[in-house]
């Protein structure tokens, strides 16, 4: 601020003493602009004076109000030109009171632009020798006087377009001012460009430092990232006057747009889109010619690794499978496909591992990555992961093979077959269950025909009238003529219950398991048979109903 207030003691003095001194034609109609433009410049001269007796924070205060100030005066100027443009006729009388104003208002902001520059200039010089805390401070100033002066240049064009509504050619200044603006955006974009590759640059260094070394290149990166940030800003608001000026800006806005990373209603420009797109594609072509060779070669060892290991793949396969169906293992049908099967895939994995690492991916963070989302996978993959346990449970114990007819996880049948997760059961009117693994083991599992011998259960009634041994002899007979019935264990029949309609028998010979239902069947039948032959009753359930008519007839007694 302090600056500034020197700046308006040395350029602005002499450009209101002069305006005071202008005067412009007294009319009756005269427009109300008139005699505020008179009232602020009186009151900036009033300023000014206050400005030289001033010091410290007080000349702050009335800086502060000299630039306030005249852009009230500015305000109204603008409200004066309107009204010129718009009637001629009626601000005639003082269009050269006007045009002096708009002009002293150019020379201010020339003499102004110099000097701030030349004090940038010479304030960057000297920013080396300074201290750490005068480095800081000092950049912070220069950022503030470049930011001013843009806003200076901005005022100027407007200036010019002042001038030329009030009939100045000024299409030279306008050229001179547009390639100023050219050349200031060049100047941006450069140290945008150095600025962000010396900022990165400087946090790669700043985290391999030592704390030694930290100290300074901490105060060196905050440099830089200020230094980033005020580039960043002046681009901007340079784009944007530049915009104004129809200067195309694309390539500027695309920069920004790759350094923030930020998306605004610039990117909706086509040319901006199509900067962007060229740019990209000139970074593809040139990474490709460069990289093409290399990384084709790379695939080609890629392949050829995969290829291979395919190979080793199923060796190992089928070299694993001759092992596990050693009969001295005694291994399940079931841990057999899941060693086959996990062999071959491990031998992939670990090809697949270095197939990547043939291309030039770092291992290391995809592993550890692995373990990360193993964690993260185990927490919201918690009922899979038990259905995996209960899996490995069924292979070390085998309570069932592949082709072994279960009652298990509520529902029964053959099972067809089975993973680590879920086990596959078809129904014996050939429909396919599939079982998490979880639910088989955390049940009762009942393997119907695991053992190579099982007894058939029968249970059949005669009447309490029938001959019991001619019944036994029928049984006997049945059982002993059937081919698959077994003779060892001994077949068991014996009356077992006198139930409240029958005399029953029970009737258990031993078979092969696959022979079961053959027996069960065929015993069924040829005992009614042979129950027919004989005249043995095969009685149903009945009941006695006696009817006492005694109650009857008294009952009839009384009513007569």
């Amino acid at each position: 601020m302090r600056l500034l207030c020197i700046f308006f003691l040395l350029f602005s003095a002499w450009t209101w003493a002069e305006t005071e001194e202008t005067s412009a034609p007294v009319t009756p109609k005269q427009p109300a602009e008139i005699a505020q433009i008179k009232t602020l410049n009186k009151e900036l001269k009033t300023l000014l004076n206050e400005s030289k007796t001033s010091q410290g924070s007080a000349l702050n205060v009335v800086s502060l109000q000299l630039i306030n100030k005249n852009e009230e005066l500015r305000e109204v100027i603008a409200k004066l030109v309107t009204r010129s443009k718009e009637n001629e006729d009626a601000v005639k009388p003082y269009h050269g009171f006007v045009l002096d104003q708009v002009n002293n208002q150019v020379t201010f902001i020339e003499e102004a632009i110099a000097f701030l520059t030349k004090k940038v200039t010479s304030d960057e010089q000297a920013l080396e020798s300074l201290g750490d805390e005068q480095k800081l401070l000092t950049q912070k100033k220069v950022q503030e006087i470049r930011s001013y002066v843009q806003r200076l240049l901005s005022q100027q064009w407007t200036n010019y377009h002042w001038l030329g509504d009030l009939g100045v050619d000024t299409s030279k200044q306008k050229n001179a001012l547009i390639n100023n603006i050219e050349h200031k955006l060049e100047f941006l974009s450069a140290s945008l460009t150095f600025n962000s590759q010396q900022e990165k640059t400087l946090n790669k260094q700043l985290k391999a430092a030592t704390d030694s070394e930290k100290g300074s290149l901490q105060l060196l990166h905050i440099l830089s990232e200020r230094q980033l940030t005020s580039d960043l800003a002046n681009m901007q608001a340079f784009i944007k006057l530049a915009d104004q000026m129809s200067v195309d800006t694309a390539d500027y806005k695309k920069q920004i747009f790759e350094q923030t990373g930020n998306v605004t209603n610039d990117l909706l420009n086509v040319a901006v889109l199509l900067s962007i797109a060229r740019n990209n594609l000139e970074n593809l072509s040139l990474w490709v010619v460069e990289n093409a060779p290399q990384m084709l070669f790379k695939l080609f060892v890629f392949v050829i690794i995969i290829a291979v290991f395919r190979i080793l793949k199923n060796i190992t396969s089928k070299m694993v499978k001759k092992g596990v169906s050693s009969p001295n293992l005694r291994m399940s049908q079931l841990m057999q496909e899941f060693f086959v099967s996990m062999s071959g895939k491990g031998v992939f994995c670990i090809g697949l591992l270095i197939a990547l690492s043939q291309i030039g991916l770092d291992l290391t963070p995809i592993l550890t990555g692995f373990g990360v989302a193993g964690v993260i996978i185990g927490f919201a993959l918690q009922d899979t992961l038990s259905n995996f346990a209960s899996g490995m449970m069924l292979l070390i114990y085998r309570p069932f093979d592949v082709g072994d007819f279960v009652e298990a996880g509520g529902v029964s049948g053959k099972v067809s077959h089975m993973s680590l997760v879920s086990t596959t059961i078809k129904t014996f009117d050939n429909q396919i269950l599939i079982v998490p693994n979880s639910k088989i083991w955390g049940d009762t599992i009942k393997n119907v025909t695991h053992e190579r011998v099982r007894r058939v259960d029968m249970v059949f009634g005669i009447g309490y009238s029938d001959d019991l041994e001619l019944a036994e002899k029928v049984f006997n007979d049945i059982i002993d003529a059937h081919p698959m019935v077994l003779r060892q264990p001994e077949k068991t029949i014996k009356l077992h219950t006198l139930n409240t309609s029958s005399v029953d028998y029970i009737v258990r010979p031993w078979v092969k398991t696959e022979d079961y239902w053959d027996v069960y069947w065929d015993v069924t039948r040829e005992v009614k048979r042979r129950f027919d032959e004989v005249g043995l009753s095969i009685p149903f359930p009945q009941q006695d109903v006696h009817l006492h008519m005694a109650d009857a007839e008294a009952a009839n007694v009384a009513k007569k």
